[in-house]
């Protein structure tokens, strides 16, 4: 019988920095207290959204939901890495890889549909802003926070289910901080044409569409804003979209990083330096942007800190 040298169920290593070996126990302090401050600054945002009904908007109902997904996000991917680093360990295994990449799409997915039903509600509000109460009803609301929810979970589907009938070779190594497909799909011994042309399409559909839609959205408001005859009114209409901005820039930027240094150099430090800004970095950031740039949410914070220590 011919002994083949590959199979459809192996465990993968997650090279990550495994290089530096007196490093990690910095390593595993530096991202548990990235981790904590991701997951409580995310948790603060949602809570001061939920209790304060001066935020009961659609602007921050999209906030809240964008700082549950960066939790879920950031959940999919450290706790196995600390793991790993406290263990001295690099496998994962065939299972948990597969469920790692599906959560990580629907998750980064999602990050990317809610930013682009941000900037239309911003479109809406600076564009249309005598009718933004009418067209940004809680239905509607509710609607594309649902359908963000649904197409990020079909298309994760679409590009995982596929990796299942794949067969992999005996080299399985991965040189992220976690299972990424474009890296899983280098490592298989069967055909991956099919899988590269769903990661196309779902790319397209998902990735690049919602940029589109984005642009667009922020040239009308470009044109709207450069209409405002007073300095003061543009001003306060450009800040309302100042903190969307930064974040767009940020998820944007670190996801093409992280894909172009992969595809030009896959072992290269560049490549585990943009997976760690897109899948640790970006994350912990975003509470801090909205939160310091928004009036609002600074006064709901301050309101929920005090309750906090002052229960009674």
């Amino acid at each position: 019988m011919e002994i083949r040298n590959q199979t459809r169920v192996v465990n993968f290593l997650l090279l990550g920095f495994s290089e530096e070996h007196g490093m990690h126990p910095l390593f595993f302090g530096l991202f548990l207290s990235m981790y904590l401050i991701t997951f409580t600054g995310n948790l603060f945002i949602i809570m001061a959204i939920v209790s304060d009904s001066h935020l009961h908007m659609p602007m921050y109902f999209f906030l809240s939901n964008l700082s549950f997904c960066d939790i879920c996000f950031t959940s999919t991917t450290i706790p196995k890495m600390l793991q790993n680093i406290q263990t001295h360990s690099r496998v994962i295994i065939y299972s948990c890889c597969i469920t790692q990449i599906f959560f990580f799409i629907v998750f980064g997915c999602l990050d990317s549909l809610l930013l682009t039903t941000m900037a239309y509600d911003r479109f809406v509000a600076i564009c249309h802003p005598l009718h933004y109460t009418v067209i940004m009803n809680s239905q509607l609301c509710v609607l594309l926070v649902l359908g963000s929810w649904g197409f990020s979970i079909l298309g994760s589907l679409l590009e995982t289910l596929p990796l299942l009938r794949l067969s992999f070779c005996a080299n399985t190594e991965i040189p992220h901080i976690f299972c990424d497909l474009s890296e899983v799909l280098k490592l298989a011994c069967s055909d991956t044409l099919g899988n590269n042309i769903v990661v196309y399409f779902v790319v397209t559909i998902l990735g690049v569409f919602p940029v589109v839609g984005i642009l667009f959205s922020y040239s009308q408001i470009v044109s709207s804003i450069m209409r405002i005859s007073s300095t003061r009114g543009k001003y306060k209409a450009f800040s309302t979209c100042g903190s969307h901005l930064l974040v767009v820039s940020l998820f944007y930027g670190t996801s093409l990083g992280i894909y172009l240094s992969s595809a030009a150099t896959p072992s290269s430090r560049k490549s585990l330096t943009a997976s760690v800004m897109y899948a640790v970095v970006t994350p912990m950031l975003n509470p801090f942007i909205y939160s310091l740039r928004n009036k609002d949410m600074q006064t709901a914070l301050g309101r929920l800190f005090s309750r906090v220590a002052t229960p009674y």
